[in-house]
């Protein structure tokens, strides 16, 4: 089986003497910077992406490398083993790294402690404070509430109309205006009456 360790700023996988044959080459290295994420995957099988390339495909153990189109993955599992599964930014020498070790819940750890830390958010102007929400209308009666139409409470009068709030009428001013109006009485005379009933013009 695989072992894995962190040596300085990579994670270094040596490959038992076995796999190292099957894959033809005996130590992957992947710098920490590269780790997105870091995993135990229960079924090896899941782990086998892609199409196989170079390297063993034989039952129950493979050992190489698979092509996909966004990249390529680096195994080395064997059956019946948990495996530990290196999931890796692009532009790293593989996008995937997996391998069946002795101790897949340590090494998880051990690779996971040396991930880089999720950078905070940046310090920045502090937001403008929100403005205060508008004063909501009272509601009106046909809402439930006990305003009329006009916003008015109970009680209280109105605003508009039969001259209240207006300022008093100047008198010369209405004596002006009244004194260019024609005025007619309206009466009526017995003979623009209408008649008896029966009678005729």
């Amino acid at each position: 089986m695989a072992h894995v360790t962190v040596e300085g700023g990579e994670v270094v996988v040596r490959l038992g003497l076995r796999e190292g044959l099957a894959a033809r080459r005996r130590q992957v290295r992947v710098p920490v910077s590269a780790l997105r994420e870091v995993h135990v995957e229960r079924s090896w099988w899941r782990v086998l992406r892609g199409r196989a390339g170079s390297g063993t495909w034989s039952p129950g153990r493979c050992s190489g490398v698979r092509n996909r189109p966004d990249g390529e993955d680096f195994v080395a599992v064997k059956a019946e083993s948990a495996v530990l599964c290196l999931e890796l930014a692009e532009g790293a020498p593989f996008r995937r790294v997996a391998v069946s070790v002795p101790d897949p819940e340590r090494a998880e750890r051990t690779v996971h402690d040396a991930m880089p830390q999720e950078p905070g958010p940046e310090p920045g102007p502090r937001p403008e404070p929100a403005p205060p929400d508008p004063p909501r209308r009272p509601a009106l009666q046909h809402e439930g509430g006990t305003v009329d139409d006009h916003g008015r409470q109970p009680g209280v009068p109105s605003r508009t109309g039969s001259g209240t709030g207006r300022p008093p009428l100047d008198a010369k001013r209405v004596e002006r205006a009244n004194a260019d109006r024609v005025r007619h009485d309206h009466v009526v005379h017995p003979q623009d009456g209408p008649g008896p009933p029966g009678a005729t013009g």
